[in-house]
């Protein structure tokens, strides 16, 4: 039986591209949390029946979390989807913070900025934690002010890590394209070895039979000399 090299065996196996698992992913971890506190949020401060806004809040939420699922998943087999998957879930995201802006503006609450006694204690916490478990206790407890800036700073930060990761993305899609491309160089790979496992046997075997005359001359010599 014959063997690939190491090298091109590898090239052959990666086709399909071994992402990371998106519950690992900082950014995807940071949009569950956003899902889980937009819905208390709805549920705490925003009437329960007859505003359109809760709808549109829980699935702009949702659909940023669910798209980046999706889009990690077929990025196994697909780029370009994953781009595109991605940036839905960026669009969700966005449509998300304007409720929050929103909310703030109409209800005369304020937007903290870095001049705000409490920003960057705020921003360093959020960094910081990416489960939902450490915000969950405080989700019955903040303010409405203190909700939406706790919001609209997870949704700054998971936008910019998501930019980041796609800038990623569309340099590995430039350098080593999609499927297509990837299972053209595996199959020119495969090709490649056979063809230098080829001409190595043919060298060896060419080597082999010298050899065998060798020593077939050697076996007449030594008869001669009987």
């Amino acid at each position: 039986m014959t063997f690939l090299p190491d090298e091109k065996q590898q090239k052959a196996k990666d086709v399909l591209r071994r992402n990371t698992k998106y519950t690992d992913l900082h950014f995807y971890q940071k949009t569950d949390v956003v899902f889980q506190l937009t819905y208390i949020f709805c549920k705490r401060f925003l009437p329960k029946y007859g505003d359109r806004t809760v709808d549109q809040m829980v699935q702009a939420a949702r659909s940023s979390k669910q798209n980046i699922v999706e889009g990690i998943e077929d990025g196994n087999t697909s780029t370009e989807m994953e781009l595109k998957l991605l940036n839905v879930a960026r669009g969700s995201l966005r449509e998300l913070r304007e409720d929050y802006e929103d909310f703030v503006h109409t209800r005369g609450l304020t937007c903290w900025d870095n001049a705000h006694p409490r920003y960057n204690s705020m921003l360093k916490f959020c960094r910081a934690n990416n489960k939902a478990e450490c915000y969950l206790p405080y989700a019955n407890k903040w303010t409405a002010e203190e909700f939406c800036n706790t919001l609209l700073t997870l949704c700054h930060i998971t936008d910019k890590m998501m930019c980041s990761y796609l800038k990623v993305l569309e340099k590995r899609f430039v350098e080593q394209g999609g499927i297509k491309e990837r299972m053209h160089a595996a199959r020119t790979g495969y090709r490649q070895a056979q063809d230098e496992l080829l001409e190595r046997l043919k060298t060896e075997n060419e080597q082999l039979k010298a050899e065998v005359q060798r020593l077939k001359a050697e076996l007449e010599m030594g008869k001669l000399e009987e």
